[in-house]
């Protein structure tokens, strides 16, 4: 009876599964880095900030500015971990776990310093709130913003309510001297939708603040404050931040196990190969 030999697999494989599982998932992320970091760029491009760099008053508050930083980030990480996994070179395979190990340590810090200094932050997005309404009418991409947290956000008006905006040079009640038409209003982006209105009435907002005005304001601007908005959106979406937050931690930890496995199997072979 001829004999029946066994084979083992040999262990100093390179797993393909973890290789293209890495390689897959971090182009994915590579283009998308690469994609915001452009916009960015296109953003900055537009306001003509690379040949005028004096108009970034407050860099950190500028949107273009976070979605570069936001984009280069995850372009490197991308990068390494996509290029890193194909080529099975350890040393960008490395640098993907550390830059990972690095966001999650700044994730988690973050999360712990936003419930410590929890009154300090809110200080913190006040004074960004107002410095972004002060500025409306200057920086398109904070316009833009400010729009999109009152009106599609968080339905809200100002940061305590709409008398911020008589922070504002356009909306002040003293500009109607000047001849201001926006005197005394707020941005279309406080008013109340109406189902029915097919074009949105950008005029909506004029004169609310005139003491003569003479509609019930109610009805026709949001008179919450985005502050008190924030922190109610946030107590009633808790559960979907926090199982995102431990989600996104999970993904991340997952990825460093996934580079450091994969290193070890190429630092496997090369033993085997000498």
């Amino acid at each position: 009876m001829p004999s029946i030999r066994k084979y083992r697999r040999d262990t100093s494989e390179v797993s393909c599964c973890l290789k293209y599982v890495i390689f897959g998932v971090n182009v994915l992320f590579w283009f998308l880095g690469l994609i915001v970091l452009a916009v960015g760029v296109w953003a900055w491009s537009e306001k003509d900030t690379f040949n005028n760099l004096s108009r970034l008053t407050n860099i950190a508050l500028d949107p273009a500015f976070i979605l570069i930083c936001v984009g280069t980030i995850t372009f490197i990480i991308g990068f390494t971990g996509c290029v890193g996994a194909l080529r099975e070179n350890t040393c960008l395979l490395a640098c993907y776990a550390v830059f990972l190990a690095l966001l999650l340590l700044a994730e988690m810090t973050t999360g712990i310093l936003f419930f410590v200094f929890k009154d300090w932050i809110k200080q913190q997005a006040t004074s960004g709130f107002q410095t972004f309404i002060t500025h409306y009418r200057e920086d398109p991409d904070q316009q833009n913003l400010i729009d999109w947290i009152q009106e599609d956000w968080l339905q809200c008006c100002g940061v305590e309510g709409p008398r911020d905006w008589d922070r504002n040079a356009y909306f002040n009640c003293s500009s109607g001297a000047v001849g201001s038409r926006e005197a005394c209003g707020v941005p279309f982006s406080c008013c109340r939708s109406k189902p029915q209105d097919i074009i949105r009435n950008k005029q909506c907002g004029y004169d609310v603040r005139k003491p003569t005005y003479s509609f019930d304001i109610g009805k026709i601007i949001y008179d919450k404050g985005c502050l008190e908005a924030a922190e109610e959106w946030f107590d009633h979406n808790l559960l979907i931040v926090a199982t995102s937050a431990v989600c996104t931690a999970f993904a991340q930890i997952l990825g460093i196990c996934f580079a450091q496995n994969l290193r070890a199997d190429i630092f496997a072979q090369k033993a085997k190969w000498h």
